[in-house]
């Protein structure tokens, strides 16, 4: 089969396309015909080799796929050849708190990954797929969008009418965007591009800024809140924005740290806003299977669709990859594997 493979530590220039033997099929596993993959700033990071990787040994790239079952183990129970699936990012977390042990291996990463014709996984970590959605979009959902419901929903807890600040227009910012407006929510969404922020609003963001325009955006999000702060920051920055997203928060109000675009050194956070706002950061790591199996119900109900930017061909997954990095996208980057 027909795979790529990156060298971790050499950037995207090392993204290669490889001829690699199918697996042998277990008898709890599935043989999955890849027809769709999603990218994530985490593929970024992998290239780079910033991300939790153990060595420069080259891997198979990417964590999210959607395709078809194609056989079946002798003891498989959840599935049939036909069924449309997608894996789940952790694929030794079903559900519950997380541990060490069920969320030491993440395709993509300490193992190979999903930029592949074929995959072989286990029975327990795959989801079927919403019935309304083709692939492309479902490939989009287990990562980003199963952070951004961990964020809004799991950790979060939030309620109709709570109010939610998210930054920037990547995949988890516009899934957790959707996910808000059709639960209830209201929703704060910045980015350094008009053009950006006006396709938010048409998704429904109730309020828009320009961080580059306002760069103390923290101030507008008070005034915006007429001083009250938000329920949840969805906090994708790191270093650059962190403490402007507490300033953002409520009393009593949440950060959910997701990622760190401007990166993962030191922030200048002063703890006695945090100890005298009563304010809590969580750090959101992905999710699990079943949170990812709850998101799917809620996005079947209110038949959501996830929005993306631009399809690649397979043999087009170094531009896949330069265009993700480039930063120009609004929702998802992906690749399609198959017709």
């Amino acid at each position: 089969m027909h795979a790529y493979q990156i060298r971790p530590g050499s950037d995207i220039d090392s993204l290669a396309r490889v001829e690699l033997a199918p697996a042998a099929l277990g008898p709890r596993e599935l043989r999955i015909r890849v027809h769709a993959v999603s990218l994530n700033y985490r593929d970024l990071m992998v290239a780079r080799g910033d991300y939790l990787v153990s060595s420069g040994t080259p891997i198979v790239p990417c964590s999210d796929a959607a395709g078809e079952v194609v056989e079946v183990g002798a003891q498989v129970t959840r599935f049939r050849v036909g069924d449309r699936v997608a894996g789940s990012f952790f694929p030794s977390w079903q559900d519950g708190e997380p541990t060490p042990a069920t969320t030491a291996d993440a395709p993509g990463a300490a193992s190979d990954g999903v930029l592949a014709e074929v995959l072989v996984r286990h029975e327990d970590s795959v989801v079927a797929v919403p019935s309304h959605l083709d692939y492309l979009e479902a490939s989009t959902l287990p990562c980003a969008a199963v952070t951004a419901w961990n964020a809004l929903f799991e950790e979060g807890r939030l309620q109709p009418g709570s109010t939610v600040l998210l930054l920037g227009t990547g995949g988890v910012s516009i899934a957790a965007l959707q996910l808000a407006k059709a639960a209830g929510l209201r929703t704060i969404i910045t980015s350094s591009s008009d053009a950006k922020l006006e396709r938010a609003r048409s998704l429904g963001a109730d309020a828009t800024i320009h961080y580059r325009q306002t760069p103390d955006w923290e101030l507008e999000v008070e005034r915006l809140t007429q001083g009250r702060g938000v329920d949840l920051v969805v906090e994708v920055g790191g270093q650059g924005t962190l403490q402007r997203s507490i300033a953002s928060a409520r009393m009593g109000g949440r950060v959910a740290v997701i990622g760190g675009v401007s990166g993962f050194g030191a922030s200048d956070i002063q703890p006695l806003h945090i100890i005298g706002g009563a304010k809590r950061i969580s750090g959101i790591f992905v999710g699990s299977r079943g949170m990812f199996e709850r998101l799917n119900q809620f996005v079947a109900k209110s038949a959501l669709r996830p929005v993306i930017d631009r399809v690649f061909s397979f043999d087009q997954a170094p531009q896949a990859f330069a265009h993700l990095r480039s930063a120009q996208h609004f929702g998802k980057v992906v690749i399609q594997v198959r017709d």
